[in-house]
Protein backbone atom coordinates (compact mmCIF):
# COMPACT_ATOMS: atom_id res chain seq x y z
CA UNK A 1 0.00 0.00 0.00
CA UNK A 2 0.74 3.31 -0.49
CA UNK A 3 -0.92 6.51 0.31
CA UNK A 4 -2.26 9.48 -0.75
CA UNK A 5 -3.44 13.09 0.50
CA UNK A 6 -6.14 14.16 -1.25
CA UNK A 7 -7.78 17.70 -0.79
CA UNK A 8 -11.71 18.02 -1.66
CA UNK A 9 -11.01 20.26 -5.07
CA UNK A 10 -8.35 17.48 -5.84
CA UNK A 11 -10.64 14.70 -5.30
CA UNK A 12 -13.84 16.88 -7.46
CA UNK A 13 -11.09 16.27 -10.41
CA UNK A 14 -10.71 12.79 -9.96
CA UNK A 15 -13.94 11.90 -9.97
CA UNK A 16 -14.16 13.98 -13.19
CA UNK A 17 -11.82 12.31 -14.52
CA UNK A 18 -13.37 8.74 -13.60
CA UNK A 19 -16.85 9.53 -14.98
CA UNK A 20 -15.46 10.79 -18.38
CA UNK A 21 -13.73 7.49 -18.68
CA UNK A 22 -16.76 5.73 -17.45
CA UNK A 23 -18.41 3.02 -19.77
CA UNK A 24 -22.00 3.82 -18.86
CA UNK A 25 -20.78 7.87 -20.06
CA UNK A 26 -19.02 6.53 -22.99
CA UNK A 27 -22.21 4.56 -23.99
CA UNK A 28 -24.68 7.29 -23.58
CA UNK A 29 -22.53 9.62 -25.59
CA UNK A 30 -23.11 7.18 -28.65
CA UNK A 31 -26.35 6.63 -28.39
CA UNK A 32 -28.31 8.05 -25.63
CA UNK A 33 -29.34 11.45 -23.81
CA UNK A 34 -26.72 12.49 -20.67
CA UNK A 35 -27.58 14.79 -18.17
CA UNK A 36 -24.97 16.48 -16.08
CA UNK A 37 -26.91 18.38 -13.33
CA UNK A 38 -25.17 22.05 -11.89
CA UNK A 39 -23.12 21.47 -9.24
CA UNK A 40 -19.93 21.77 -7.80
CA UNK A 41 -18.57 18.44 -8.56
CA UNK A 42 -20.38 17.98 -11.38
CA UNK A 43 -18.28 20.98 -12.72
CA UNK A 44 -15.67 19.34 -12.82
CA UNK A 45 -17.32 16.18 -14.66
CA UNK A 46 -18.82 18.85 -17.31
CA UNK A 47 -14.98 19.98 -17.73
CA UNK A 48 -13.79 16.21 -18.39
CA UNK A 49 -16.54 15.18 -20.42
CA UNK A 50 -17.13 18.29 -22.64
CA UNK A 51 -13.52 18.19 -23.07
CA UNK A 52 -13.22 14.35 -23.50
CA UNK A 53 -16.42 15.09 -26.64
CA UNK A 54 -14.46 18.44 -28.17
CA UNK A 55 -16.81 20.62 -26.89
CA UNK A 56 -15.70 22.01 -23.51
CA UNK A 57 -15.03 26.11 -25.43
CA UNK A 58 -17.71 28.40 -23.87
CA UNK A 59 -18.08 26.17 -20.95
CA UNK A 60 -17.14 26.90 -17.46
CA UNK A 61 -17.92 25.47 -13.79
CA UNK A 62 -17.71 29.15 -12.59
CA UNK A 63 -22.26 29.68 -11.71
CA UNK A 64 -22.48 25.79 -12.52
CA UNK A 65 -24.37 25.06 -9.28
CA UNK A 66 -27.07 25.51 -7.05
CA UNK A 67 -27.86 25.75 -3.55
CA UNK A 68 -24.31 26.55 -2.84
CA UNK A 69 -23.01 25.72 1.02
CA UNK A 70 -20.74 28.74 2.30
CA UNK A 71 -18.72 29.44 5.23
CA UNK A 72 -21.00 30.44 8.67
CA UNK A 73 -21.15 33.99 8.51
CA UNK A 74 -19.93 34.66 4.92
CA UNK A 75 -21.05 36.99 2.82
CA UNK A 76 -22.49 35.30 -0.52
CA UNK A 77 -22.71 38.24 -2.08
CA UNK A 78 -18.83 38.64 -2.35
CA UNK A 79 -18.41 35.27 -3.87
CA UNK A 80 -17.66 35.05 -7.58
CA UNK A 81 -20.42 33.65 -9.26
CA UNK A 82 -21.70 33.60 -12.93
CA UNK A 83 -25.44 32.81 -14.02
CA UNK A 84 -26.52 29.46 -14.45
CA UNK A 85 -26.88 29.15 -18.03
CA UNK A 86 -28.61 25.43 -17.21
CA UNK A 87 -27.30 22.06 -17.19
CA UNK A 88 -25.51 19.94 -19.40
CA UNK A 89 -27.23 18.19 -21.98
CA UNK A 90 -25.86 16.10 -24.74
CA UNK A 91 -27.92 13.92 -27.28
CA UNK A 92 -25.69 11.11 -28.91
CA UNK A 93 -22.93 12.92 -27.90
CA UNK A 94 -23.95 16.34 -29.32
CA UNK A 95 -24.39 19.24 -26.43
CA UNK A 96 -27.39 21.05 -26.71
CA UNK A 97 -27.94 24.47 -25.96
CA UNK A 98 -29.66 26.54 -22.15
CA UNK A 99 -31.47 23.20 -21.58
CA UNK A 100 -31.97 21.82 -17.71
CA UNK A 101 -33.39 18.70 -16.34
CA UNK A 102 -36.53 20.47 -15.92
CA UNK A 103 -36.69 20.83 -19.88
CA UNK A 104 -35.89 17.15 -20.50
CA UNK A 105 -36.30 14.91 -17.74
CA UNK A 106 -40.14 13.68 -19.42
CA UNK A 107 -38.24 12.64 -22.31
CA UNK A 108 -35.49 10.73 -20.46
CA UNK A 109 -35.93 6.63 -21.38
CA UNK A 110 -33.68 3.43 -20.03
CA UNK A 111 -30.18 3.64 -21.52
CA UNK A 112 -30.39 7.36 -20.81
CA UNK A 113 -27.90 8.43 -18.04
CA UNK A 114 -28.14 11.91 -15.24
CA UNK A 115 -25.20 13.02 -12.77
CA UNK A 116 -26.71 14.50 -9.91
CA UNK A 117 -24.77 15.40 -6.95
CA UNK A 118 -25.23 14.81 -3.32
CA UNK A 119 -24.55 16.47 0.17
CA UNK A 120 -23.64 13.01 2.28
CA UNK A 121 -22.70 9.86 1.91
CA UNK A 122 -22.48 6.73 3.48
CA UNK A 123 -19.49 5.06 2.12
CA UNK A 124 -19.85 1.71 3.97
CA UNK A 125 -23.53 1.23 2.24
CA UNK A 126 -22.54 2.85 -0.39
CA UNK A 127 -26.10 5.39 -0.62
CA UNK A 128 -26.01 9.04 -0.90
CA UNK A 129 -28.31 11.86 0.07
CA UNK A 130 -29.23 15.90 -1.46
CA UNK A 131 -30.22 18.24 1.14
CA UNK A 132 -33.99 20.22 -0.22
CA UNK A 133 -34.07 23.73 0.14
CA UNK A 134 -36.78 24.58 -2.84
CA UNK A 135 -40.44 23.75 -1.64
CA UNK A 136 -41.30 21.33 -4.47
CA UNK A 137 -37.60 19.29 -4.12
CA UNK A 138 -34.99 21.57 -7.20
CA UNK A 139 -33.72 18.96 -9.41
CA UNK A 140 -34.28 15.80 -7.30
CA UNK A 141 -37.80 16.25 -8.06
CA UNK A 142 -37.43 15.46 -11.72
CA UNK A 143 -34.17 13.05 -11.45
CA UNK A 144 -35.70 10.63 -8.78
CA UNK A 145 -38.93 10.62 -10.82
CA UNK A 146 -36.53 9.65 -13.91
CA UNK A 147 -34.88 7.26 -11.92
CA UNK A 148 -37.28 5.03 -10.50
CA UNK A 149 -40.32 6.13 -12.37
CA UNK A 150 -38.29 4.96 -16.27
CA UNK A 151 -35.44 3.42 -14.85
CA UNK A 152 -32.91 6.28 -16.50
CA UNK A 153 -29.90 4.95 -14.75
CA UNK A 154 -28.55 7.76 -12.13
CA UNK A 155 -25.11 8.09 -11.13
CA UNK A 156 -24.20 10.19 -7.96
CA UNK A 157 -20.87 12.10 -8.16
CA UNK A 158 -19.81 12.71 -4.35
CA UNK A 159 -16.55 13.29 -2.39
CA UNK A 160 -15.57 11.35 0.42
CA UNK A 161 -15.99 15.08 2.50
CA UNK A 162 -19.18 13.99 2.42
CA UNK A 163 -18.94 11.10 4.40
CA UNK A 164 -21.68 10.76 7.30
CA UNK A 165 -21.97 7.46 9.79
CA UNK A 166 -25.97 6.91 9.91
CA UNK A 167 -27.70 5.28 6.84
CA UNK A 168 -29.36 7.86 4.91
CA UNK A 169 -32.81 7.38 5.33
CA UNK A 170 -32.49 7.26 8.44
CA UNK A 171 -30.67 10.57 8.17
CA UNK A 172 -33.53 11.88 6.18
CA UNK A 173 -36.74 11.12 7.94
CA UNK A 174 -34.87 13.24 10.94
CA UNK A 175 -34.38 16.17 8.91
CA UNK A 176 -38.42 16.12 7.46
CA UNK A 177 -39.16 16.22 10.57
CA UNK A 178 -41.76 19.03 10.65
CA UNK A 179 -39.83 20.85 13.84
CA UNK A 180 -36.65 20.56 12.12
CA UNK A 181 -35.13 24.08 10.93
CA UNK A 182 -32.62 24.29 8.26
CA UNK A 183 -33.10 22.22 4.84
CA UNK A 184 -34.39 18.91 4.30
CA UNK A 185 -33.03 15.32 2.85
CA UNK A 186 -33.94 13.03 -0.09
CA UNK A 187 -32.22 9.65 -0.86
CA UNK A 188 -30.67 9.47 -4.16
CA UNK A 189 -31.93 6.16 -5.65
CA UNK A 190 -28.54 6.03 -7.79
CA UNK A 191 -24.86 4.45 -7.84
CA UNK A 192 -22.16 6.24 -5.36
CA UNK A 193 -19.31 7.62 -7.31
CA UNK A 194 -16.67 9.16 -5.55
CA UNK A 195 -12.76 9.72 -5.64
CA UNK A 196 -12.49 6.30 -4.57
CA UNK A 197 -13.83 5.07 -7.25
CA UNK A 198 -12.74 7.19 -10.03
CA UNK A 199 -8.69 5.94 -8.70
CA UNK A 200 -10.20 2.41 -9.00
CA UNK A 201 -11.49 2.91 -12.34
CA UNK A 202 -8.82 4.81 -13.99
CA UNK A 203 -5.89 2.68 -12.59
CA UNK A 204 -6.84 -0.96 -11.61
CA UNK A 205 -5.68 -0.38 -7.84
CA UNK A 206 -8.51 -0.63 -4.75
CA UNK A 207 -8.51 3.03 -3.04
CA UNK A 208 -9.42 3.41 0.61
CA UNK A 209 -9.75 6.03 3.31
CA UNK A 210 -7.62 5.74 5.87
CA UNK A 211 -7.77 9.19 7.58
CA UNK A 212 -8.59 12.32 6.78
CA UNK A 213 -7.77 16.02 7.61
CA UNK A 214 -5.14 18.97 7.70
CA UNK A 215 -4.23 22.01 7.76
CA UNK A 216 -2.54 24.86 5.13
CA UNK A 217 -5.44 24.03 2.58
CA UNK A 218 -5.78 20.06 3.81
CA UNK A 219 -8.57 20.81 5.83
CA UNK A 220 -11.13 17.97 5.06
CA UNK A 221 -8.58 16.27 2.81
CA UNK A 222 -8.43 12.35 3.05
CA UNK A 223 -5.87 10.17 3.50
CA UNK A 224 -5.98 7.37 0.99
CA UNK A 225 -4.48 4.17 0.93
CA UNK A 226 -3.77 2.87 -2.35
CA UNK A 227 -3.17 -1.14 -2.40
CA UNK A 228 -2.51 -2.94 -5.68
CA UNK A 229 0.64 -4.11 -8.21
CA UNK A 230 3.37 -1.90 -8.03
CA UNK A 231 2.25 -1.26 -11.80
CA UNK A 232 -1.06 -0.18 -10.71
CA UNK A 233 0.55 1.90 -7.62
CA UNK A 234 2.31 3.92 -9.99
CA UNK A 235 -0.33 4.32 -11.93
CA UNK A 236 -2.56 5.88 -9.38
CA UNK A 237 0.36 7.59 -8.01
CA UNK A 238 0.90 9.56 -11.72
CA UNK A 239 -2.92 10.14 -11.74
CA UNK A 240 -2.92 12.03 -8.15
CA UNK A 241 0.42 13.76 -9.08
CA UNK A 242 -1.26 15.19 -12.18
CA UNK A 243 -4.58 16.90 -10.21
CA UNK A 244 -1.78 17.58 -7.14
CA UNK A 245 -2.34 21.37 -7.89
CA UNK A 246 -5.93 21.88 -8.37
CA UNK A 247 -6.95 25.19 -6.52
CA UNK A 248 -9.61 25.33 -4.48
CA UNK A 249 -13.24 25.06 -5.68
CA UNK A 250 -14.70 28.41 -6.25
CA UNK A 251 -18.11 28.95 -7.91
Amino acid sequence: MKQFVITPAMGKRLIGKGLAAHPAIGEVLQKGTLVIVAGSTNGYVAEEVLARTGQAEGFTRVGFCRGEVFPPDFDASTAEKAALEGDVVLVRGVRQGRQTIFDVAEGLRRGDVILKGANAVNLSLREAGVLIGHPVAGTAAPTIAAAAGRHVRLIVPVGVEKRVDGPILELASRLNRPDVQGPGMLALPGEVFTELDAISLLTGAAATLVAAGGVYGAEGAAWVGVDGTDAQIDAAGELIGSVSREPPCRI
